[in-house]
């Protein structure tokens, strides 16, 4: 693999390009790298809590779900809530390493203390702050998968 770089005076935006033969290998593993840089360069999210506006870092944020048609962060230090959807989230955290775990929730793989199955088909999570969250029937796969179970 060949790295060259050019400088380009008055260029507004940083642009990046990837010639291969196929987009596969080396490739595809350069682009997840670019696109988590990408996510990266959108920054924090933003969390609400006791009428305060908080700017959270994704990396801290254990998991997110929905209830009432309102969207909860969770974090160590407290719960937020914020504007974006759940799909928004899923979008904007894909590659920081957060997964569905169920209709209304993420999980940010990286926060994971242990695991267990659960009843049903679910798998139980133990979150690094000891709460547990579950993941469904219909993303336990996914999961078992991502864990080479």
């Amino acid at each position: 693999m060949k790295i060259r770089v050019e400088e380009v005076p008055g260029l507004m935006e940083t642009e990046v390009v990837v010639r291969c033969s196929r987009a596969g290998g080396d490739a595809a593993r350069v682009l997840a790298k670019l696109s988590e840089l990408e996510a990266e360069g959108t920054g924090r999210l933003t969390g609400r809590l006791e009428g305060q506006t908080y700017l959270l870092d994704p990396v801290k944020v254990l998991y997110a779900d929905t209830a009432d048609k309102r969207t909860f962060l969770y974090t160590a230090d407290g719960v937020y809530e914020t504007e974006l959807r759940l799909w928004e989230l899923e979008e904007r955290l894909r590659a920081r390493d957060f997964f569905r775990a169920s209709k209304s929730a993420l999980v940010n793989f990286n926060a994971i203390k242990s695991l267990r199955p659960d009843l049903g088909g679910r798998i139980r999570l133990t979150m690094d702050n000891g709460e547990a969250v579950y993941v469904s029937r219909q993303y336990a796969p996914g999961l078992r998968e991502r864990l080479g179970l």
